[in-house]
């Protein structure tokens, strides 16, 4: 058996590699830092020895028509206490047609030994390469080194505890009562079983803990599995064995990234002396841990023996419930008020209104020129209205983040006009989430809420005006809901090709820096009317902008991306423009090709356009590595600042097309106000 197990590791499934005498088609990037393979030690490394900022690893092209899991063995060590800016190690998806890779996972705590981490890859018809990247960043004693990477069919939750990193499990250290590996032929405690669940033999393993040492009253250990990395629901099966003479408690909770514990099963049974399966119903919507947890009330309490933990996408319990979609409960109101619908005895109390490109009001927050919801509208503007938009039923018991866009406009006080209430089923308030303070006027501001009840509700927006002179008009656009805290998809590595410039430039650089260059900003620009009041990301964050004021007549800024990978096939970019001010010039979108000297144009945007943000689209098609370029040219007067914000590149055709790719002048109707 032992020598069977040795073949079953020399062959290693592809994209894997112990690293002991050749780095198994991987390949290192010239460009950078050199790795160093160690076949004494069974690793490959990057240390800071020579100069340079990262070292880059790619596998050889992977194919995987089912869901697999990446299992990474690795260590960051460094001599300096704390560094401002550490060493990372960073595993990206580069996924055939894609310009730009996805990161999956970051670390960079440094460890005195090896750690694991534990990646699931969703099963797709792609191809893909697995590109580890070590970046050395300014800590000068600094080393990365990685000993295994294995990526085998099935899920990461899964695991029978035959290999020594135990699938990157571990166990809560507690100084009474912990969980062991049993088995392998070690007699290593008085309550071992003769046999695992697995082989069926004395030398296979599995995890098991014992009461011998209790010393307290409620005394606790836990098993806990590596945190799900994409979303998964099914059936969740194990198998156990428990012997007691006093009470023991064996629970499996799941636990969500804000520290959250679900009890998902509980053993009813006192005794099972021989391997009983468990299956449980579970669904891991965002990250989570399942615990395996044991509970002793004595030193008499027996044991609990765990194996072969395994999950199946079918629910164990026949049901067939249809999964709930979160794009259900959203909406940008552009066709219609989706799956949101008003209370007529309230009388229409929320009006879908659109406003044609003009330079005195806001359009939308979707296009810049598409619909939005407004309150208080000229048409029930009388005193005491109120006005509540009721959102799709929500099941109970499921985290939820959401997020929408508000505007206020008008002269009066504005707090309070706007509120988000939870409604239970029938129609009963439960509480108030959140409600608006002052904020600017006519920003698209960002409102974020993480909210999680244990019964089916409601998401009810209300707009409520106490006599006429109270309120101004509040507008509402671009609702949507997504599963867990909003805190931890903020600790969600970001959407590759998307940038907001909340943090940085991105892939952005400038030909030059200077007077004639582009600028990151937060708020208005110093000019007054010219310019956004504040950016399209949430109202609050960063922009791109040219200042005029600096500029000459003419002068130019150029904001270029990186070389991006080419692909067969159309690629679609979107980003948001903003041209407001009388002396407005012109603004372009390139296309350079590796290995050619002509800049290819895209798209044009000339004179001023509109007071809103506006949303440009792009189609184009590169099959070579190529550069997109974004070109501002500084208008007649100094009230030309012209910025752009949220740029976002994706594989495929755009999904709408966009009426005019060259423009030039006001359009006729630039002021009108439609209803």
């Amino acid at each position: 058996l032992a020598a069977l197990r040795l073949a079953g590791a020399a062959l290693l499934s592809p994209g894997s590699c112990a690293f002991e005498d050749s780095a198994c088609g991987y390949e290192w990037d010239y460009a950078h830092l050199p790795w160093a393979l160690h076949g004494e030690g069974h690793y490959i490394s990057v240390d800071t020895s020579y100069e340079g900022e990262k070292a880059v690893l790619s596998s050889p092209e992977l194919y995987s028509d089912e869901w697999s899991c990446v299992r990474l063995i690795y260590q960051i060590a460094t001599t300096s206490e704390t560094s401002p800016d550490p060493a990372r190690l960073n595993l990206y998806l580069r996924q055939e047609g894609e310009s730009f890779d996805r990161l999956l996972w970051s670390a960079k705590e440094p460890s005195d030994s090896w750690l694991i981490a534990s990646l699931d890859l969703t099963n797709s018809t792609k191809k893909y390469k697995i590109i580890l990247e070590g970046e050395m960043r300014q800590d000068k004693s600094a080393s990365i080194a990685i000993f295994e990477i294995k990526i085998t069919p099935g899920y990461c939750i899964e695991c029978d505890f035959e290999e020594n990193h135990l699938c990157g499990f571990v166990n809560r250290w507690n100084p009474n009562v912990n969980w062991f590996v049993g088995g392998g032929n070690i007699r290593n405690s008085q309550s071992i079983l003769p046999k695992d669940h697995t082989l069926n033999s004395e030398l296979g393993h599995y995890m098991y803990v014992d009461s011998v040492y209790v010393k307290h009253f409620q005394e606790v250990a836990q098993l806990i599995s590596p945190k799900t990395t994409a979303p998964m629901s099914g059936c969740l099966s194990f198998y156990y064995q428990l012997k007691q003479e006093s009470s023991i408690v064996f629970t499996v909770y799941l636990r969500d990234t804000s520290g959250f514990y679900e009890e998902i099963w509980k053993t009813d049974s006192a005794l099972s002396a021989d391997w009983a399966l468990a299956e449980v119903d579970f669904n891991a919507p965002y990250p989570m841990e399942v615990i395996f947890e044991v509970a002793f009330n004595s030193a008499k309490g027996g044991y609990v023996a765990l194996d072969d933990i395994s999950f199946s996408p079918v629910y164990c319990s026949n049901q067939t419930g249809i999964p709930f979609n979160p794009a259900d409960a959203g909406c940008n109101f552009e066709e219609d008020l989706c799956n949101f619908y008003q209370d007529h005895k309230d009388g229409p109390g929320w009006s879908r209104v659109k406003v044609k490109r003009n330079v005195y009001r806001a359009g939308d927050h979707t296009t810049g020129f598409g619909y939005y919801l407004l309150a208080n509208t000229k048409f029930t503007s009388q005193p005491g209205y109120i006005g509540r938009l009721y959102g799709p039923t929500l099941p109970g018991n499921l985290q939820f983040c959401l997020r929408f866009y508000y505007a206020l406009y008008g002269f009066f006080k504005m707090s309070g006009t706007l509120a988000v209430y939870i409604f239970e089923e029938n129609h009963v308030v439960q509480e108030k989430i959140w409600s608006v303070l002052d904020s600017p006027k006519g920003v698209w501001t960002q409102a974020e809420i993480s909210f999680k009840k244990p019964m089916p509700c409601k998401v009810v927006f209300v707009s409520w005006c106490k006599s006429f002179w109270d309120c101004g008009l509040v507008a509402l656009d671009d609702v949507s809901l997504s599963l867990g805290s909003c805190q931890a998809a903020d600790l969600l590595p970001p959407n590759p090709g998307e940038c907001t410039f909340e943090k940085d430039e991105c892939v952005f650089t400038q030909k030059k820096r200077g007077r004639g260059s582009w600028h990151r900003r937060r708020g208005p620009t110093p000019t007054s009317y010219t310019g956004p009041k504040g950016d399209h990301t949430t109202g609050v964050g960063y922009y791109m902008y040219i200042e005029a004021s600096n500029m000459v007549y003419g002068q130019r800024a150029y904001l270029v991306s990186r070389s991006l990978k080419g692909s067969s096939g159309k690629q679609c970019l979107t980003f948001f423009y903003h041209m407001y001010g009388a002396g407005t010039g012109l603004l372009s979108v390139y296309l350079k090709k590796e290995g050619d000297d002509e800049e290819i144009p895209l798209w044009r945007r000339t004179g001023e356009q509109s007071i809103s943000w506006l949303r440009g689209l792009i189609e184009y098609e590169s099959d070579r590595n190529y550069q997109i370029i974004f070109e501002a040219i500084r208008g007649v007067s100094i009230r030309s600042d012209t910025a752009i914000d949220d740029i976002l590149f994706q594989a495929g055709p755009c999904l709408e097309v966009e009426e005019i790719q060259f423009s030039s002048g006001y359009p006729d109707s630039l002021n009108e106000i439609e209803y």
